[in-house]
């Protein structure tokens, strides 16, 4: 009871600087933790958390010598890591800077379509998978793309089934390139994509399965592959490569990344649903 006490006391003498200092720190953690569903960033944080947790254990047991080494990491930390992770930061500052400053204090949600645009690829990579016809589509989301759509052709096109099979038709011209979808319209095809050097990749990924890992790696989108090889499809999000997908995991997996709030609600209305029928169906047992 006494420690509620103290915490209501601790409220009651806080400044509107303090609130408005805890605001900003928990709005800048809430922004920046999508940042580490990156392989790459992810390594770079477990290592600062190892080391500020070897420094409070050392301060906690009063260790001398390991209090020292630790201090000496700590003064070096900072440009040991900007060594070793030099990839993974550099990566980290492209994404930063790809990410629009409105998209940043803004939640922006996908458009309404997105779903039907997310129907007629998941139609698509279905046929293409069956037909092993390669295919490379990106879903851009709050990351700024012009400068890889402007590898390829304009397009500004609806999304539907045809399009995308026709662009990846092996004689097609663009068929190479990745194609890029922003608000549910096809911005470009034919584009060139950065290659990811992960040394965790499978040695039996080629160029496409690379450029979209890489996609995935310096900006926010969703990348969808179709191996032209196997007809296995892929999608690539956050430098994590995820395969030998099924369209019914595909279409799902894009929902809940590009659609979260709609797969949201479309969970509620299948549970109301099925209230609904089962109360139906206790009333025709009573009667």
């Amino acid at each position: 009871m006494s420690s509620v006490q103290d915490f209501l006391q601790l409220i009651t003498r806080m400044k509107w600087s303090d609130i408005l200092d805890i605001l900003l720190v928990a709005f800048l953690i809430y922004k920046l933790s999508p940042l580490l569903r990156s392989a790459g960033t992810a390594r770079i944080a477990r290592v600062v958390i190892a080391v500020l947790m070897l420094a409070l254990l050392a301060s906690w047991l009063k260790l001398p010598t390991m209090n020292f080494l630790v201090s000496q990491l700590l003064t070096v930390g900072l440009v040991a890591i900007v060594v070793l992770f030099q990839p993974e930061i550099r990566r980290v500052l492209d994404h930063l800077g790809n990410v629009k400053l409105q998209s940043f204090f803004t939640s922006e949600k996908a458009p309404e379509d997105i779903s039907a645009a997310i129907a007629q690829t998941v139609m698509a990579c279905e046929v293409m998978s069956r037909e092993r016809v390669g295919a490379l589509i990106v879903f851009a989301r709050d990351s700024v793309v012009d400068e890889y759509a402007k590898t390829g052709t304009a397009i500004d096109g609806q999304v539907s089934e045809q399009l995308l099979r026709n662009i990846f038709f092996p004689k097609a011209s663009l068929h190479d390139g990745a194609m890029i979808i922003k608000d549910a319209r096809v911005m470009a095809a034919g584009c060139v994509l950065p290659l990811s050097d992960s040394k965790t990749l499978s040695a039996d990924l080629g160029t496409r399965h690379r450029a979209g890992v890489g996609m995935s790696e310096a900006t926010d989108a969703v990348v969808v592959i179709v191996s032209e090889e196997t007809g296995a499809i892929s999608v690539a999000l956050g430098g994590i490569l995820k395969r030998h997908l099924a369209p019914q995991t595909l279409s799902r997996l894009l929902r809940k990344e590009l659609c979260p709030d709609a797969e949201e609600d479309d969970g509620l209305v299948v549970k109301l649903r099925q209230k609904l029928k089962k109360g139906k169906g206790e009333n025709n047992a009573k009667k």
